[in-house]
């Protein structure tokens, strides 16, 4: 998968990846990334933290993702939580995103977080886990 995603790999199962996808099971039961939440936590102290998600790709993901982020972030508000189709509709100073295509037209900083599909890219401030998020920020 270096490199790529799953409908680059397997384009004849394009539709059964995108149907595993909208079960709304796929984004409740993801495990959270470790050491976000402390990053998040301790950042939230300098910065106005905003959670960006792209729902309108996976519009049955609402609840799911909602849900998961009231679980996973607690110390976070409601009004902190972004459903959105376009990321940059953000106005922003960072987002940090593992998907480049949601930098383009985004108006602050891009910071690739790292994972298997943006591994070849190299057009942006990358990131490979939270430590160095909580090191780009707050040094």
């Amino acid at each position: 998968m270096i490199g790529k995603n799953l409908e680059e790999l397997r384009p004849h199962y394009k539709d059964r990846i995108q149907q595993y996808l909208n079960e709304p099971s796929f984004f409740s039961d993801l495990s959270i990334i470790k050491g976000s939440q402390e990053v998040i936590r301790d950042l939230q102290i300098e910065y106005e933290i905003f959670i960006t998600t792209a729902a309108m790709e996976h519009p049955t993901s609402f609840e799911p993702k909602y849900q998961w982020l009231k679980k996973n972030f607690e110390f976070l508000s409601d009004l902190n939580f972004v459903f959105c189709g376009d990321k940059s509709i953000i106005n922003a100073d960072y987002l940090i995103d593992d998907n480049a295509r949601h930098f383009k037209k985004f108006r602050g900083q891009g910071i690739l977080f790292t994972a298997p599909h943006n591994i070849k890219e190299t057009s942006y401030v990358r990131v490979n886990d939270w430590s160095e998020v909580r090191e780009y920020f707050l040094g």
